[in-house]
């Protein structure tokens, strides 16, 4: 069976010095755990969320409407889509 993955938000900014994603969440929620998919024209990697934060403040879920922050392990670009993976597609 395969699993969709879910568009959970885009990146509206990237902060270079300190490898930072702003993501504005779009649909459905993300929790600390949940592993994403970063896609766009020259971007494609997937990663697990260990830590987000709203102004500086860490959260544990983020829901529509909300603009995150989170560490990427590689450069992400503006307008790059968010996907959410489905649990047990990963292990």
């Amino acid at each position: 069976m395969v699993m969709v993955e879910e568009k959970i938000g885009i990146v509206e900014h990237f902060f270079t010095h300190i490898s930072v994603a702003a993501i504005k969440i779009t649909d459905g929620e993300l929790r600390i755990g949940d592993v994403i998919h970063f896609v766009g024209a020259h971007t494609d990697f997937i990663q697990s969320i260990d830590r987000m934060e709203i102004n500086r403040v860490p959260i544990e879920v983020a829901k529509p409407g909300d603009a995150i922050g989170i560490k990427v392990q590689e450069k992400v670009r503006e307008h790059d889509i968010v996907y959410k993976v489905p649990k047990g597609e990963n292990e």
